[in-house]
């Protein structure tokens, strides 16, 4: 007869499987979120940082090269209207983007909990065995003292 903590153990350990939770998350996003998750991967990249300094430096260039009849007149007004409106829309895609990995570190950290769950109940499994264990061997220890005697 099975005590109540063996069919605890026993149906944990039944009802957990691994799960790759990258590909939970994955399977489940949208095509907007995937599109906006690679604008801001790019975004976040020394790639970005790179190509965005060269244009800016060739803007100010090409506004002192030309300064006859700059096509952006000294405080850069025209530039500063561009990142401006870089700003606006990359803003709400990083942070559309955070709050999609903020799910999906609550997923993971969900699965580490269920994880941790069923690895204690096998080492209660294995350390249940080994009392056994230590049972049966003190009973023979036990059998072979009362024999020598």
């Amino acid at each position: 007869m099975k005590t109540l903590r063996e069919e605890i153990l026993q149906a944990l350990h039944k009802r957990m499987r691994n799960v790759n939770m990258n590909e939970v998350h994955d399977s489940n996003r949208t095509v907007g979120e995937r599109v906006s998750d690679a604008v801001v991967a790019g975004m976040g990249s020394w790639t970005f940082v790179i190509t965005q300094t060269i244009i800016v430096a060739f803007w100010i260039c090409a506004n002192v090269w030309w300064l006859v009849h700059p096509f952006d007149p000294y405080p850069l007004i025209l530039l500063n209207l561009v990142f401006s409106t870089q700003a606006a829309y990359a803003s709400p895609l990083i942070m559309m983007s955070q709050n999609r990995q903020a799910s999906k570190d609550r997923l993971m950290a969900e699965n580490d909990y269920h994880v941790n769950v069923k690895a204690q109940a096998d080492i209660l499994r294995v350390l249940d065995h080994l009392d056994r264990q230590d049972e049966v061997i003190l009973s023979i220890v036990k059998r072979l003292d009362a024999a020598q005697k």
